[in-house]
């Protein structure tokens, strides 16, 4: 059974905080996520991710991709 909005948690991307529950909108917010612990890691997961995706994108701009 999944849990409610309320249940789970974000992180909310004005305050820099994590919060349990849709507390702002959701241009606002990332999540959800299971616990207070993942909400809290969002930004360097979507850091690392960010940077995956600069680096195969130069990659696929200079021609130096595999397949």
């Amino acid at each position: 059974m999944s849990e409610s909005a309320a249940e789970q948690w974000y992180y909310d991307l004005g305050t820099k905080q994590v919060v349990q529950g849709k507390v702002r909108g959701a241009t606002n917010r990332m999540g959800p996520y299971a616990s207070a612990e993942e909400a809290a890691q969002a930004m360097k997961h979507a850091d690392e991710r960010n940077e995956e995706w600069t680096e195969e994108e130069k990659a696929w701009n200079s021609g130096d991709t595999e397949q």
